[in-house]
């Protein structure tokens, strides 16, 4: 069994070839296998994971979005039954409930199979600082995997599961994503919930997502949001007038690989705008250089003064730095931060920022010889997200060369995190050797609709923007029921319910491509679930949030459509 998507292994288990009890022992032998890789802290265990695979086979695998899915998590994110250790075994501690986070994947159904290496106290960018190990890079293992999600980007690049949870303060969400080849997500700060998560820097501080595959992501980030949000396309790129920050024996490969992606963009048609950002820069500096260290050494001070002797030098000495720091700074670096938010976003105004993840890496003996140095060069085009308020996907693009994978980031303001998968799709058209075909698997080349997305209705443009086709005109089996919602616009919500009746949807083929662009554009109370045909399909479909207000009960007519027109 090889299914390294969320995508894939749903169609795995609808077609009965595995089982969720199949795949989890696969789990536990890959990561038992891979173990020279250092990923884990808390391994997949067989026994501990059998609750889980108990409550599954009481649950309704089309009511679960991520049923029987596996997921590995950070090891400063709580699982419930496993100890948070953040890397230091000293402070390690058993919690009793799972984070926000985790409880909501559990609640549609997913997996936590175990616990990630991570760099002690998510303080690092490199993957090297940990009492449980390195963790090695997923194709050269002699070379850093990047932190401080280095674990969890690892188990996603081997194929151990398909998605994993990290958490991203200064770039650990995206730069052991671009080092490792896979898709690394970064909502807003607060976007997720950060309750259950050890804080690093507790204002900033971001839960993160890694997987193969783009519309994996925005499946994710629509199970964890909750709530849908209108993506517009952006109309151009933007790209900082200096990019400029190479480093390492492969520096000159990693900016020939920035230049190579950047002209496959423009030759895409996508307008690519040159503009100045010095407040990036600037914004950076602030993370370790100014008053926010402060925030590190607020939450975690009392146990490194405590425990001097089993934390890391290199943690312990970056924590102490912000022992000093004097309110008066932080105020200052506030109100100033203020400015560069308003300035970032208003030149992001419709447009979406492009930058390499990074601009070149280390081995790992270099990074011992080096922390520190090496560390803040691989921080260069990430420190400034979180401080300047944005969401960002950092995708992977082509390779620097053999076997060393290189990654773009894109960036929006918060507000705005949905259009990064309606704008990730302008990738999916790039040449073969930068795209490649594994980011862009879908769930299914069928979506089924039943209302304003359906021909000659408001919505309908979406969906032949995206390249999708008609198919055919379809019912579902006798056990749904349709409502008009209490909604503006008016639109209706398909609800399953075993004594409704037959509800007319249309069939449209959607290019593989196109489905993360096509989920980001989902809007609550609607969402993407599992819908079964009259003649025995099963296709992705529109079908409506429980509790969402219903205005009429419109199933006698047979869909909506019919409504319309006696309406």
């Amino acid at each position: 069994m090889n299914a390294t998507t969320v995508a894939a292994l749903r169609r795995a288990y609808r077609s009965g070839r595995v089982t969720p009890f199949d795949v989890i022992e696969e789990v536990v032998r890959k990561a038992e296998s891979g173990a020279a890789w250092n990923v884990w802290i808390t391994p997949p265990s067989q026994e501990r994971l059998e609750p889980y695979l108990k409550e599954l086979r009481r649950e309704d695998m089309d009511r679960k979005p991520l049923w029987g899915i596996p997921f590995a998590v950070k090891d400063n994110i709580d699982v419930a039954g496993m100890p948070t250790t953040a890397a230091c075994p000293a402070y390690a501690y058993e919690p009793k409930a799972h984070a926000s986070v985790v409880a909501r994947l559990v609640q549609a159904g997913a997996i936590p199979v175990g616990k990630t290496n991570l760099d002690q106290f998510a303080t690092g960018l490199v993957g090297t600082r940990s009492p449980y190990g390195e963790v090695a890079n997923a194709h050269r293992p002699a070379w850093v995997s990047g932190g401080s999600s280095s674990g969890s980007a690892v188990a996603v690049a081997l194929g151990q599961v398909p998605f994993a949870l990290g958490t991203d303060t200064a770039g650990s969400g995206r730069v052991p994503a671009a080092l490792n080849g896979v898709v690394g997500y970064k909502p807003r700060p607060g976007g997720w919930p950060n309750e259950g998560v050890v804080p690093a820097c507790k204002s900033l501080d971001c839960v993160s997502v890694f997987t193969r595959s783009i519309a994996d992501a925005a499946w994710i980030q629509a199970v964890m949001a909750r709530i849908g949000a209108a993506a517009e396309s952006p109309n151009r790129f933007v790209v900082p007038s200096r990019v400029d920050t190479w480093f390492g024996s492969h520096a000159a490969a990693f900016q020939r690989a920035w230049e190579r992606a950047l002209s496959a963009v423009s030759s895409a048609g996508v307008a690519v705008e040159e503009v100045p950002l010095p407040e990036l820069d600037e914004a950076s500096a602030m993370l370790y250089e100014g008053p926010w260290i402060a925030e590190r050494w607020a939450s975690l001070g009392a146990f490194v003064e405590g425990h001097r002797d089993e934390v890391l030098p290199v943690t312990r000495a970056i924590l102490e730095s912000g022992r000093d720091r004097l309110a008066s700074d932080l105020f200052r670096a506030q109100h100033r931060l203020l400015e560069l938010r308003a300035a970032v976003a208003n030149k992001l105004e419709g447009a979406v920022l492009l930058m390499p993840t990074v601009g070149g890496t280390w081995t790992r003996d270099e990074v011992r010889q080096d922390p520190l140095g090496t560390n803040r060069a691989l921080g260069a085009y990430t420190h400034h997200a979180n401080l300047l308020q944005l969401a960002s996907l950092s995708l992977p693009c082509g390779a620097v060369d053999e076997a060393m994978p290189f990654g773009l980031s894109l960036y929006v303001p918060g507000h705005r995190e949905a259009e990064l998968f309606v704008a990730a799709r302008w990738f999916a058209d790039l040449d073969e050797d930068l795209a490649g075909s594994g980011p862009w698997e879908d769930e299914a080349d069928l979506v089924a609709v039943c209302g304003l997305h359906m021909r000659g209705m408001p919505l309908n443009p979406e969906l032949v923007a995206l390249g999708a086709e008609f198919v055919e005109i379809a019912k579902t089996a006798p056990a749904y029921r349709l409502f008009l919602l209490d909604t503006e616009p008016e639109k209706p919500g398909l609800v399953r319910d075993e004594q409704g009746g037959e509800v007319e949807l249309e069939l449209w083929r959607l290019p593989k491509r196109a489905w993360a662009a096509f989920v980001a554009k989902v809007r609550a109370p609607l969402a993407l679930g599992n819908i079964r045909l009259a003649d025995g399909r099963e296709v992705i479909g529109f079908v409506c949030e429980a509790g969402a207000p219903r205005r009429e009960d419109i199933t006698a007519f047979g869909g909506y459509r019919a409504w319309r027109e006696r309406n």
